[in-house]
């Protein structure tokens, strides 16, 4: 279904939202919201609050190289391939003495469910696993791709704004990746800009971290568990009703807002008020935050975060092909672009401002 017809829908269509009670009823028996391991990598010390914490080992046909980032529970280095002189990427799983018995089971599930989801896609713009395991002592590694570039929370901020165009770009490839997936049965449930990198020398997407991801084959989080990132969950996702590929497309519609205007569509520093904007209050007109954005895209972008999943894209195809239409419309001098991208900070860190940009555990009480 192309755009036209799709707006044609959404006029004739009178708005609706998730009911409150959805949103309400979680917050009110919430007990905890524990980032997770998902969140971007970055240097850090190895010890944390004074706890020692111990990378894996790994296969002998890899000879780790220099480390690449460090996250919660693991750590990335580049390394080299004996098998055939490649250099990959080697991600492992930071083992702290501070986890009980539970949560170090339940974070090895997590990393071995990202392998296992990865390796089973192959797109050009979902990043490679080539190989993953365990030792006898239990600890996990995947050996994956090596990319070079950033991750997208590096241009989410006013002052470093892609261009619009290379916008649309990244955010048509994203949706025929997700596609893909969607169509092989694996929902990636955490899509934000930490988990997409970008190299603007190559211009080459990867879409990472598949910690999180649902799977066909039934594997499936505790009852009552929502795992995500509230900032770019779908209302369905945040209230803990099932989700699926439209769920995705939701997140990559608030993705796109952001790397656009330097905004999310809803954010707050309450996580309450956050869930109740995100299941009943319409995102701001994206033209109102980037004036002189075609009117196409904002129609798009209102699409892909409608509240209910029935009136949002079906399928990640759609989104990209209206994404493309778009873009063929986007002429030097049409729209307010970024001539040229600010040079990152020593060390390429970025301040996070949004208190909810990290992948969450949100369990309701009884």
């Amino acid at each position: 279904m192309g755009l036209l017809d799709r707006l044609k829908r959404l006029v004739g269509a009178a708005p609706a939202a998730v009911p409150v009670d959805a949103a309400s009823t979680l917050t009110r028996g919430m007990a905890t919201t524990q980032a997770l391991s998902t969140q971007p990598l970055s240097t850090q010390p190895h010890d944390k609050g004074g706890v020692r914490q111990v990378a894996g080992e790994v296969p002998d046909y890899l000879e780790l190289q220099e480390e690449l980032g460090r996250g919660a529970m693991a750590v990335v280095h580049a390394a080299l391939d004996r098998r055939n002189g490649e250099r990959v990427a080697v991600k492992r799983l930071l083992l702290s003495a501070e986890l009980g018995p539970g949560d170090l089971a339940e974070a090895r599930a997590r990393f071995l469910r990202e392998a296992q989801a990865a390796r089973a896609l192959t797109h050009p713009d979902i990043l490679r696993v080539f190989d993953f395991g365990t030792t006898a002592q239990g600890d996990a590694w995947m050996v994956m791709e090596l990319v070079q570039g950033h991750d997208l929370s590096h241009f989410t901020q006013q002052g470093r704004l892609l261009p619009v165009g290379l916008v649309l770009g990244i955010g048509v490839r994203v949706a025929r990746a997700l596609d893909h997936a969607h169509r092989q049965g694996v929902v990636h449930r955490d899509i934000k800009p930490a988990n997409i990198m970008l190299d603007p020398a190559s211009g080459a997407v990867r879409i990472m971290d598949f910690g999180i991801a649902r799977m066909a084959d039934g594997s499936r989080t505790r009852t009552g568990l929502v795992l995500g990132t509230p900032s770019y969950m779908a209302p369905e996702q945040l209230a803990g009703q099932r989700v699926d590929g439209r769920s995705d497309l939701y997140a990559l519609g608030a993705v796109i807002y952001q790397l656009l205007t330097g905004r999310l569509p809803h954010q707050s520093e309450s996580m309450a008020r956050l869930m109740y904007e995100i299941a009943n209050v319409k995102a701001t007109d994206v033209r109102e935050l980037r004036p002189g954005l075609p009117e196409a895209l904002a129609m798009v972008l209102a699409l892909a975060l409608e509240k209910r999943p029935e009136l949002r894209y079906a399928n990640g195809e759609d989104l990209a092909q209206d994404l493309e239409a778009v873009l063929s419309q986007v002429q030097e001098g049409d729209c307010p672009t970024t001539a040229g991208v600010a040079p990152l900070p020593a060390g390429g860190a970025v301040a996070d401002l949004d208190p909810f940009s990290a992948t969450q555990r949100i369990e309701p009480t009884s």
